[in-house]
Formats: structure tokens, sequence, C-alpha cells
């Protein structure tokens, strides 16, 4: 969900949650919230805090955990428009607290979104959208994970939109997840402040 107060300032919070067999085996949940602020729209300033837990496989939030965390960080988003095309460069830079560690992780995502489908209150209803996104550490091996998503969304009216995609992660030495392929399920609500009569 976001809430945007005006053009450059908006809040976000965020639940998601993962399973390794069909709406079984459910094996990692997380929640997070933060800001944007967007002083242009070519960039955008992000600062978010969450939770992130991962749990034992072969069940549904089998205990003990493989990973109980808090994670804190800052991110920078650039935009970039060819055409119908919207470029998306996201860079990520995240703390990282588990009992008794503290880790580094940084970030990188790079995608494209195509709008299509009849026109509707002036915009396209649909978006055809691929990114890859790579994660590193400050520590050997530093390289962690790649994560590579090509999804469809449709948005329903100007407060709802709903999300499907094909997701395939590589993991490589660390416990957090195993390398999947998953089907990915969104619904993002965005909601405005109301503007000011005169």
């Amino acid at each position: 969900m976001k809430y945007s107060l005006n053009k450059k300032v908006s809040f976000f919070g965020e639940g998601q949650i993962r399973s390794l067999s069909t709406y079984s085996q459910f094996h990692y949940h997380e929640y997070k919230c933060g800001f944007n602020y967007k002083p242009s729209p070519q960039i955008m300033f992000t600062l978010g805090i969450g939770d992130y837990d991962t749990y034992r496989e072969g069940g549904n939030f089998e205990s003990p955990k493989n990973n109980d965390e808090r994670r804190l960080w800052p991110q920078i988003t650039l935009y970039q428009t060819i055409g119908k095309v919207k470029i998306e460069q996201r860079y990520r830079s995240e703390s990282r607290f588990s009992p008794g560690i503290y880790r580094n992780r940084f970030r990188y995502r790079v995608g494209i979104s195509i709008p299509f489908g009849k026109e509707k209150e002036g915009t396209k209803p649909f978006q055809f959208i691929v990114n890859n996104e790579l994660f590193f550490t400050n520590t050997a091996p530093y390289f962690q994970r790649n994560r590579f998503l090509v999804a469809t969304q449709y948005r329903i009216n100007k407060y709802l939109s709903t999300q499907v995609g094909y997701l395939s992660q590589f993991d490589y030495k660390i416990n957090d997840e195993t390398g999947r392929q998953f089907l990915q399920i969104g619904l993002y609500l965005d909601l405005h402040r109301p503007e000011k009569k005169e």
C-alpha cells in the first residue's frame, strides 16, 4: 500500500508471504514500511525498515527459523523513458540485524515496463514488466543471489492494481532461501491525499 501526500512525498507499507508449494509449505514472511521522496520524475529516494523471517523447509512456518532479521535500507531509484518503455534502476543498501549478528548487503535492480491495452482514465490498464536484481555483500564470496522477474500488471481502477508473474531465483551459499521458481501474485493499493478545494 502507498499513500501519497503530494507528488513528491509518499509513505508505504507492505506484507509478503512465500511458499515452496502451491499454497502449502509456507516458509517466509516479511513486513516493511518507509517513505519516499521524489524531487523530480527521474529520481526517488527511499528509506525503509522491516522484519524478515525464513523458516525451515518441509511444512508451514516450521521452527527453528533459518533466518530472523530486521533490516534498515536506504534506496535510490532512477527512471528514464524512451518512447513507451520506462526504464528503472534501483540501488539499495541493507543493514541486516539478526540475534548477535550484523551484516551488510547491496542490491542492484534494472528493469523495464511497457504499458499496453485500451486507454482509460488517461492511462493504459496493463503493464508488461521485466527486471533482474543482483545481491552482493562486502564479505567473501561477495555475490549472493540473482533474481529475475517477468510479470503483467493490471490496473483495476485508480486505487487498485494486481500483478501476476514468474520469478526465478538463484542463491549462492546463503541460508535465507534456496533457489526456486515462483509464481508471484500481488495486490497494490495506491491512495492519495485529497487536494484542498479553494
